[in-house]
């Protein structure tokens, strides 16, 4: 696997670091295909959940201007975005693991969406959530138009997004945005204990909620209501429903398989 994505799994958790710090992490064609790379390898069952962070100062500044201005290098809009960005958020979407977005500093333009789109998205107080796109006259991509107007609201996400507003964690919390912000010195050990906690979870259960919630985007209410029915009948009909009943009914903590 290419340095620019580093990949660790440890007792059913996946860590994915984006590791181009002297960029502030910002996405080339490589590093785009490496993390396509490792999100495949979390698909396998020894994986539980996964977080995403970044490495030195910042999470994600985006796209690496330096490669698009490049007359040799640049791939083109087109494979930036269907090659690169897309297939990255659609593997988050589609994993049957929840994904906790560990944003450790800035999270701009791409960088920002692909954040946005994780399950869980926790963030240092220090760190700052950025539209950046209207300021090189370009439009949110990586999914941004889909998640942030329903995270915050169509107005709020409007105005984020064409005034390219710097938007601290803090902000991000109170408006709903992400999952919460936490002080610096604590951020690394709530980031890892909320990912250990979701691989302790019933792992079916937990995919079978998210298909759920990407399903809502667009069901009716009778569609999910029989969309709901359908996984409920498959989580029952898990060792893990088991578990937790038996579990409850003996007062006891209950001990998880994912299966």
């Amino acid at each position: 696997m290419s340095q620019s994505i580093q990949l660790e799994i440890n007792n059913g958790i996946a860590q994915i670091t984006l590791n181009r710090p002297q960029v502030f992490n910002s996405f080339n064609k490589e590093m785009a295909f490496a993390m396509q790379d490792a999100l495949d390898r979390c698909k396998q069952g020894d994986v539980r959940a996964v977080m995403i962070t970044g490495s030195g100062k910042a999470f994600c500044a985006g796209q690496d201007i330096q490669e698009i201005t490049d007359p040799e290098k640049n791939p083109g809009f087109e494979a930036i975005l269907d090659d690169h960005y897309n297939p990255i958020v659609t593997r988050i979407r589609d994993l049957e693991k929840p994904v906790v977005a560990a944003v450790n500093g800035v999270a701009a333009g791409a960088g920002a969406n692909i954040a946005l789109c994780c399950d869980v998205v926790i963030a240092t107080k220090s760190a700052a959530f950025i539209q950046a796109f209207s300021k090189i006259g370009l439009i949110p991509d990586s999914a941004g138009t889909y998640f942030l107007p329903k995270l915050i609201g169509f107005g709020k996400a409007s105005a984020v997004m064409m005034l390219a507003d710097k938007i601290t964690a803090t902000e991000a919390d109170q408006m709903g945005m992400i999952y919460k912000a936490v002080e610096d010195d604590e951020f690394s050990a709530f980031a890892k204990a909320v990912t250990e906690k979701l691989s302790k979870l019933p792992t079916i259960a937990l995919a079978n909620t998210k298909k759920a919630l990407n399903e809502s985007m667009s069901n009716t209410v009778e569609q999910q209501l029989a969309l709901e029915s359908k996984l409920q009948i498959q989580s029952a009909n898990t060792a893990d429903y088991e578990e937790g009943v038996a579990a409850f009914m003996e007062k006891r903590k209950p001990e998880f398989k994912g299966q």
